[in-house]
């Protein structure tokens, strides 16, 4: 039987609305995301909004860098449909957000941080990300929750791990198995699942015993959670 494994929606519910829009966070709530992990980036003015790629191209249409517009613009390029870091957490109500950072910089995660901070939301975000991110993480914020991106079998040094301090091991779901979930367990940090879109995954990643699961299909893991609660269901 399951007991509390935290429901992560990736960029919202990007089946239904589009990715890190505010339309797809809203709705990955409403359908029972216990948090939402979105990208965060900063455009030239330094305000933190919320893309994946470095680009408008894929999801927008326009080649150019996001790091190289000012947000005014990018309003008028996308629509509004980019939102804010900070509109987004004020629509969250304090609820649960993962941020991930992907290009971060010294400049970037301290703007970051900073809304973070200014919203009233240090205890509702966590960030996850790879070493040098998260090192930049914990520089910003001392008290900072940290799911560390690990993409190796290789356990992450005693140095690395004292150095950035995190609550959390964030693993590809293909690396993970029952012995290495315990081992981090025994080590005494959580155990996060990424992107897990299949219930035989899902399934395979709650019988490891995982403490938290993304993915792109929150009503299906849902669904997986109310049934592995169930008494004497498989």
């Amino acid at each position: 039987m399951i007991t509390d494994v935290t429901a992560v929606a990736h960029r919202g519910d990007p089946y239904r609305a589009r990715e890190n829009t505010l339309p797809s966070v809203l709705s990955a709530l409403a359908r029972g995301a216990d948090a939402v992990e979105i990208d965060v980036r900063v455009t030239r003015d330094k305000v933190p909004v919320l893309l994946h790629d470095s680009t408008l191209e894929r999801l927008w249409g326009h080649d150019i860098r996001i790091d190289r517009i000012g947000h005014q613009e990018l309003v008028e390029r996308t629509g509004g449909g980019v939102p804010t870091l900070r509109e987004v957490l004020s629509a969250a109500g304090g609820r649960r957000i993962m941020a991930d950072l992907p290009g971060a910089t010294d400049a970037s995660v301290r703007e970051i941080v900073g809304v973070v901070r200014e919203s009233g939301a240090p205890e509702s975000v966590y960030y996850c990300a790879n070493t040098d991110a998260m090192l930049k993480v914990r520089a910003a914020d001392p008290s900072a929750e940290i799911a560390l991106t690990w993409t190796t079998l290789a356990p992450p040094r005693a140095v690395l791990l004292e150095a950035v301090r995190p609550r959390w091991l964030n693993y590809r779901f293909g690396l993970l198995s029952q012995e290495l979930t315990a081992r981090i367990h025994a080590d005494g940090l959580l155990v996060s699942a990424w992107t897990a879109d299949t219930r035989r995954t899902m399934r395979r990643l709650l019988a490891y015993g995982v403490d938290s699961i993304t993915t792109n299909r929150i009503d299906a893991l849902r669904a997986q959670l109310a049934n592995s609660r169930t008494p004497g269901a498989s």
